[in-house]
């Protein structure tokens, strides 16, 4: 990657499906060649909701090697929140959205790069172009066909990248969204109305077409209640802002009206008014099955399918409306649906802290073994004593390459951390990792083994904890781990890792008032 390229990281969300091992083989052979991945971080959120093997397992193990694969906890409620656990746990300029049933296409990587790239600033996201593969040798089925319908869509996230900045300032995806439907398209719609530019680029993506059972087209119905919660947020004309076509609630509505007549009519004992009814609905339906029929390959299971999913599928469709209107009520009532982003209750005081050394506790001097070199950072000691004071656990997680590198001692590295001790007090386990940046460990930061370790041997839950640092990895490293993280800039923290961060402090005291919730 060039020096001038963008930095992008992919999120991929996924519940495990079988598809996500040949999206990740496309992805590592992606570029131009066999050997140009994407080139920033993989970031798989799992997002099943019971215990499972490991996302690897399913992955050849030279593919998981080519990609740089993070796995990020989700919490089973939807692509919506799994997607801002991914970008959140991200730290490129750019997120590259892709779901875990696409295939990238041949040379994606470096076309990703290049859409990217030729971007100006107004410029919030770019949308790849997806492509549905049907059968050449028959005409589509209904199913097919609504899958083919990802082609025209606007700003869908199968393949979707957005610059990290956009994602912060209109709070991410809206979890309220639960379902694979029309959280991408209100993302779109307030990226835009907050100012920035949507843009499609020139990478692709395959979409296959999966297996589905005959009742997929009644479960789908179940986007009718995003739709209601659409035009709450996005007035009337959301469909055309959005692209969306006018679906067909209004003839569903008539078809199960026509129901309802039917059977007060033939409860009160009006048999003429009820067959004029049930007729109005076999209309209906009729009408429904011939408009999925005539398209398709019409084989006899088809027609059987399309016969049975019409005769319930208007019911399902107003039904679901119903429901979306009756939450969009008590949404109302209680205030739940305000203008995002929506102000966020303070964070829970963290049980326990772990502490960067370098640059967080004491002065920074690179690969320092003499104790006599060791200077407490000011104000160090008394934000340490607050955190005491409070009751909080204390840990320290570090880098210590330069054990790796041959320039500092084991023995060296241990007699700097007393000093460390001598000057500040207790401060707990030390996770200390001694490799260098190329050696592929899983505790060097930004990897959170130091920050899960310190947290074992505490005995305190990682998302329980708080990590202090002064640089990104640090707070990478917290995200990974599930761990609240807590910038502390320096004359060494990079802008734009200020920029990614979500809690900044100006010193260390500032940084444990936000914790321990005073003021500094």
């Amino acid at each position: 990657m060039s020096a001038s390229a963008p930095s992008v990281d992919v999120v991929i969300p996924t519940a495990g499906r079988e598809s996500l091992a040949a999206l990740l083989e496309a992805l590592a052979g992606s570029g131009s060649g066999s050997d140009d991945p994407p080139g920033g971080r993989v970031i798989l959120v799992d997002d099943r909701r019971r215990p499972h093997p490991p996302l690897a397992d399913g992955v050849d193990g030279a593919v998981w090697q080519a990609l740089w694969v993070e796995v990020v906890p989700g919490r089973g409620r939807g692509p919506a929140a799994a997607r801002n656990a991914g970008w959140r746990a991200a730290s490129a300029e750019w997120i590259a959205f892709l779901d875990d049933d696409v295939v990238p296409e041949h040379g994606w990587a470096q076309r990703l790069r290049g859409d990217l790239a030729s971007l100006g600033s107004a410029v919030a996201g770019s949308q790849g172009t997806i492509r549905v593969p049907l059968p050449a040798d028959r005409r589509p089925t209904d199913w097919e066909r609504n899958v083919a319908g990802l082609e025209a869509a606007r700003w869908v996230t199968a393949d979707m990248a957005y610059r990290r900045a956009a994602l912060g300032a209109v709070g991410g995806f809206d979890e309220r969204f639960e379902r694979a439907y029309r959280e991408d398209a209100d993302l779109a719609l307030r990226v835009s109305r907050a100012g920035w530019r949507l843009e499609r680029g020139a990478r692709g993506v395959s979409h296959p077409v999966r297996p589905a059972d005959p009742w997929v087209s009644v479960r789908l119905q179940a986007g009718n209640a995003d739709d209601v919660l659409m035009r709450a947020l996005h007035g009337p004309q959301w469909r055309a802002r959005a692209g969306a076509p006018a679906g067909r609630l209004r003839r569903h509505l008539a078809t199960v009206g026509a129901a309802v007549v039917a059977l007060g009519a033939a409860a009160a004992g009006r048999r003429r008014f009820a067959l004029g009814a049930a007729a109005g609905w076999c209309a209906g339906v009729g009408e429904l099955a011939w408009a999925r029929i005539a398209p398709g390959p019409r084989t006899r299971d088809e027609v059987a399918r399309m016969l049975g999913t019409s005769a319930v599928l208007p019911a399902a469709a107003v039904w679901y409306f119903g429901r979306g209107l009756a939450r969009r009520r008590r949404a109302l009532a209680d205030g739940a649906w305000a203008p995002r982003p929506q102000p966020r209750s303070p964070p829970p005081r963290p049980e326990a802290v772990l502490l960067d050394r370098d640059g967080t506790l004491i002065v920074d001097v690179p690969y320092n073994g003499d104790p006599a070199r060791v200077a407490p950072l000011p104000g160090a000691r008394a934000a340490l004593d607050r955190l005491r004071a409070a009751g909080l656990a204390l840990g320290v997680v570090s880098n210590q390459s330069g054990v790796a590198r041959g320039l500092l001692a084991r023995e060296d590295l241990a007699r700097v951390n007393r000093r460390v001790e001598e000057l500040l007090g207790p401060l707990g386990p030390w996770a200390v990792c001694p490799h260098g940046p190329g050696d592929g460990c899983e505790c060097r930061k930004p990897q959170p083994g130091l920050v899960l370790e310190a947290a074992g041997r505490l005995g305190v839950a990682p998302e329980r904890c708080a990590v202090i640092g002064d640089i990104g990895a640090d707070l990478e490293a917290a995200r990974a781990a599930g761990a609240r993280g807590v910038l502390v800039p320096t004359a060494q923290t990079r802008p734009e890792e200020v920029a990614a961060a979500a809690e900044v402090a100006a010193d260390l005291d500032e940084a444990v008032a936000l914790l321990i919730g005073v003021s500094a």
